[in-house]
């Protein structure tokens, strides 16, 4: 029997587990391979590529990330109805063919950076349905004793393709060029993504045969579910502290991760010590990704957030030593992967804790928007402030400052909220755990 028609007993943990590995599988490749990591890994090998080929300033491409933030936060809150609407499964599945060939036809640029810019908002908005507002909703649906677990190892594909697809892109371009890393990048959901997912992925009512049964229990559960209405969501204080906290925490980690190259290029690091030192971003978003799961089940989550994403302020200072040894940045790049590794499920976790699944994708997606605000914002922050000063020191500083301050605004967020009691009312008497 389906998970989401079982009513006769919550099922234990392991059997969330064995009823919904393939959802959760299905979702770890496609945000592995989706709009959020894919062309921020890769811009920061292929931009050099792109200066020698047509001269652009790497300050100019990087405008692309916030064009593409630009189109999330348009879009995100509308796949978010659409998914709750006509199914994430649907949704997804779509996006995931026009991502995809939204970056295969970076390929085709013949020099003009207006067309360069088209491209980047042309793939946010076509690219929207991969990001984990969709897949998570699924998870949420399917779990709720190892729901922060289960939302990690989802979103474990950020840091195993985050580790893999910079030495797959600099290889591509050693050997066949940018255009062909761009083609054979872009050809990984299609390939990987894609066929998974349109075997595993189902969201609780994805094995009913019908469109129209769908629709109908798809309705019910929108009614029936636990939580607030997305305009309700809009006048709670939460909601807003939230949007607050994660635009500090990702503008941070946004500007730090793209920009790491650069950074250790600056203290004198040589090209392959980078490549090896950049490589342990992906390698610690995935610890920072399960860790982070584990705990968040268990303990607290803004918590657990205040020690995970504040450390990083220490990376920032350590990044500004004119004298930065290979170990120091070894340790500051762990931190800011741990990080990065749990921001995303952290965004997920809290929006279904605080908020419920009434309205989850479009409450999730318009937090993303706030998110990818940030994020994008950031590249270009950072380059700016090297240009005109040739160090990234004040604006390290600056994200030490704002790491500290996002993990604390989370703190007022309070216990977490039960909707079983009226008028999604807080339990007065609720412990600090789920």
């Amino acid at each position: 029997m389906d998970i989401g028609n079982n009513a006769a007993a919550a099922p234990s943990g392991a059997q969330e587990f064995r009823r919904g590995w393939g959802v959760v599988l299905a979702a770890m490749l496609g945000i592995g391979l989706g709009l959020s990591p894919v062309p921020f890994y890769t811009i920061g090998m292929l931009a050099p590529e792109l200066h020698k080929a047509f001269g652009w300033e790497f300050s100019a491409m990087m405008v692309g990330l916030p064009i593409m933030t630009l189109g999330v936060l348009i879009v995100s809150p509308l796949v978010g109805l659409l998914a709750d609407r006509y199914g994430v499964r649907r949704v997804t599945l779509i996006s995931i063919v026009l991502f995809s060939l939204s970056f295969m036809s970076f390929a085709l640029n013949n020099g003009a950076i207006e067309l360069f810019y088209l491209n980047w908002a042309l793939m946010a908005v076509f690219g929207a349905g991969t990001l984990p507002i969709t897949w998570t909703r699924a998870v949420n649906n399917r779990f709720d004793l190892h729901k922060g677990l289960a939302l990690g190892l989802s979103l474990l594909g950020t840091g195993i393709f985050g580790f893999l697809v910079k030495p797959l892109t600099a290889w591509l371009i050693a050997d066949h060029g940018w255009r062909a890393a761009y083609v054979v990048v872009g050809l990984l959901p299609l390939l990987i993504s894609l066929p998974v997912a349109l075997l595993a992925f189902h969201d609780v009512d994805g094995k009913l045969t019908s469109s129209a049964e769908r629709r109908a229990a798809q309705t019910r559960r929108a009614a029936d579910a636990p939580g607030l209405s997305f305009r309700a969501a809009l006048r709670d204080h939460r909601f807003w502290l939230l949007a607050l906290a994660f635009v500090l925490i990702s503008f941070a980690v946004g500007g730090l991760i793209p920009n790491m190259e650069n950074i250790l290029k600056v203290a004198g690091f040589a090209h392959g010590d980078i490549i090896a030192l950049v490589s342990l971003i992906g390698l610690s978003v995935i610890v920072g990704r399960i860790a982070g799961g584990w705990l968040i089940d268990r303990l607290w989550a803004p918590g657990v957030a205040v020690v995970m994403i504040s450390l990083p302020a220490l990376a920032c200072y350590m990044l500004t030593d004119a004298q930065l040894s290979t170990g120091s940045a070894r340790i500051a790049i762990v931190l800011i992967g741990m990080a990065a590794g749990i921001e995303y499920d952290l965004m997920a976790f809290l929006v279904a804790r605080y908020f419920g699944m009434k309205s989850y994708s479009a409450i999730y997606g318009a937090q993303y928007g706030f998110f990818a605000f940030g994020a994008g914002l950031a590249p270009v922050v950072f380059g700016k402030a090297f240009d005109k000063t040739g160090s990234y020191q004040s604006v390290l500083m600056l994200s030490a400052v704002f790491l500290i301050l996002g993990t604390v605004a989370l703190l007022g967020l309070g216990r977490y909220r039960n909707f079983d009691r009226p008028n999604d009312a807080p339990t007065p008497g609720a412990e600090l755990r789920t």
